[in-house]
Parts: structure tokens; sequence; C-alpha cells
């Protein structure tokens, strides 16, 4: 078993080394709404954690190693009242098959809203609306009793008004625990893959980021610190900026450097975890502070919270994550075990 953790973890770094041979600049990627979460609690949690151990198959979105024998005929559903009028979806589900591996199948839909169609003029012609969907067929596997690798396929359909595009995308990950199950750590490689078809014959890259993580539960004390370092292709996270006729208005954003670069890579996340069917959660995201919020008033830009509890037989979630002081984004939870009911 500890064979094949080398081997797959040795993958994972191979395929992310490729990948960075070629990295992209910030803000060139198609299909970004697969970097968006869509559960209640990560969204706490800053946005991303790709190293927690816990029975939500929501995780499986941020680390497809979280699919475990636990979350057998677990279902969810995420909705969220994203910034403008823009909605996410998401629902999943996971089964476990004896002495094969745990599979899951879900749904993460982005709805961009309706807008006013118009021609060069100004002159209005009617309305057109824009949505991408994402189909994430996965599949776990114990490598040791604390060891887990996962792989999350994933087809791509983006319509947007008349031109449309279809990918193929793949997660990789790997997630320890430890025996007491207080600590655990998770790697995993985003979004591998290509269009297939594309908008206007112009092939772009996908948002691949390699990700790590790490938490830790206090032994004596009900608390849960998390902590992932994210854009690990792009250490520089440089940016461009375009006038309406693509002329570069600014072609070296973010000048940070420092202790300050590195902390954009974090996402930083606390919870208060009095017992399994109550929390309370806390995040910090430093890049996004730091990119969209305003240097007179950030306010609580880049902060988020939420809490979840449990009612019967169904958990509950809820997250407010500040983005920019014009808007917070929204994301409610609900998740049960069907196997619950046969009880």
């Amino acid at each position: 078993m500890k064979g094949k953790a080398v081997i797959y973890l040795f993958t994972i770094l191979l395929c992310g080394w490729t990948i960075n041979a070629n990295a992209q600049q910030a803000g060139s990627n198609t299909y970004d709404f697969l970097t968006l979460t869509n559960s209640a609690r990560v969204g706490a949690l800053g946005g991303n954690q790709v190293g927690m151990h816990l029975n939500d198959v929501s995780l499986v979105f941020h680390n497809p190693a979280n699919l475990s024998s636990q979350l057998h005929q677990t279902m969810t559903f995420n909705y969220v009242p994203y910034v403008s009028d823009i909605k996410m979806t998401y629902a999943g589900y996971a089964h476990t098959v004896e002495s094969v591996g745990t599979f899951g199948v879900s749904i993460h839909s982005i709805n961009y809203g309706t807008f006013d169609r118009a021609d060069v003029d100004g002159n209005l012609n009617g309305t057109f609306s824009a949505a991408e969907y994402a189909i994430n067929l996965s599949y776990s596997k114990v490598l040791s009793p604390k060891l887990r690798a996962g792989i999350s396929l994933k087809p791509i359909i983006s319509n947007l008004e008349q031109y449309n595009s279809f990918g193929l995308a793949a997660d990789l990950g790997l997630l320890y625990h430890s025996e007491n199950q207080l600590f655990s750590a998770g790697i995993t490689l985003k979004n591998v893959g290509s269009q297939i078809t594309t908008y206007n014959d112009t092939y772009e890259p996908l948002p691949t980021d390699l990700q790590i993580g790490i938490s830790k539960k206090l032994a004596h004390a009900p608390f849960r610190f998390s902590l992932t370092a994210q854009d690990l292709f792009d250490w520089n996270m440089k940016y461009k900026v375009e006038d309406g006729n693509g002329d570069i208005i600014e072609g070296e954003g973010n000048n940070a450097n420092g202790i300050d670069q590195l902390m954009r890579h974090m996402v930083f996340g606390l919870e208060l975890v009095p017992s399994d069917n109550f929390y309370v959660a806390v995040g910090y995201n430093h890049r996004r502070r730091k990119e969209l919020g305003i240097t007179e008033k950030m306010s609580t830009t880049g902060f988020s919270w939420g809490f979840g509890f449990r009612v019967y037989k169904f958990h509950f979630a809820y997250s407010s994550a500040r983005y920019h002081l014009a808007g917070s984004s929204n994301h409610f939870s609900i998740s049960t075990s069907l196997s619950n009911f046969r009880n």
C-alpha cells in the first residue's frame, strides 16, 4: 500500500510539474467557475480547504480523496446566491461498493442570469442567457488505514449566448489522517484537462492548480484549525488589465512581495466544534482582500463566517463571504444519509 501511495503522489507531482512548465498568466483561463466553492462549510473557511477529513460529501468537490465508506448513501444539495444575479447550485451523492471503493456523482452549475442583447450602436435586440455545467464522476480507494486516493472526471458544458464549448477535466487527490482523527493533510491537482470544442476556434487553458492543505483539531478543546496553500503553479500571480480596445492598461498587476505574496497563497479557517451536531466557523482569504478590497475602506473584505447544525436526520449549514464592499456571497447547504431513513 505504501508503494501505491508513493506512485500516486508521484503522478500528481509529475502532472503538476508538466503543467507548470506551461503556466498561464492569471485571468487567462476558461471555465473559471470550477474554482468557486459551493459548500457552506468551505465558504465559511475562506473558500477552499483540501486537507479536511470530515463526513461531508461536499468536500469531494475540493479533494476527491474525501470520498469514504462513511459517506455511503449520503446526498447533499448546495445553493449559492453569488454576487449580482449569479446563482450556483451543487447536488452530490456517494455510494460505496464493498471491496471496490466509493463512488460519487455530482452536478455543479452556475447561471449568470439574463442579459440585454445589443448591437455595436447600443440598439437593443432582445435578451440572452449564459450558464455553465460540470458533471463530477468521482472514485476513491483506501490505500492504507490512514491514507486514501481519489479521482474525479469532469465533463464540462458552457453556453454563453450563441457561443458553446465542451471540455473535459480531472482532479487527483490524496488524503491522510492520523489514527486519532485529530490531524489530516491533503494534496489535490485540480482541473487538469482541455477544451474539446471551443467558442471561436481558439483553445483556452483551464484553471489548473496544485493545492496542499492541513487540518488540526485540538485534543482537549473544541477547536479545529485549517490551512490550504493554493495557486502553487503561479507564485507571482501576475495579471493584466485591458481596455475595450484590447490595449493593456496594467500589465504588471500584483506587485506584492515577501510575506504579503506568501499570504496571498494561503486560506485560513477556524472552527468551534463543541459537538458533531453543531459548529461555528470563520475564515480569511488574503488574496481576496488585497485584490478586491478598497484601500480607503477595507472593512471585512476577505473574511467569511458561517455555522452548521443537525436537526432530526438532516444537516443544515449557512455561510457568508465578503468579496467586496459592494456585496457578499451566501452559501446554503443541506445533506442527509438515505440509510438514516431505514433505521
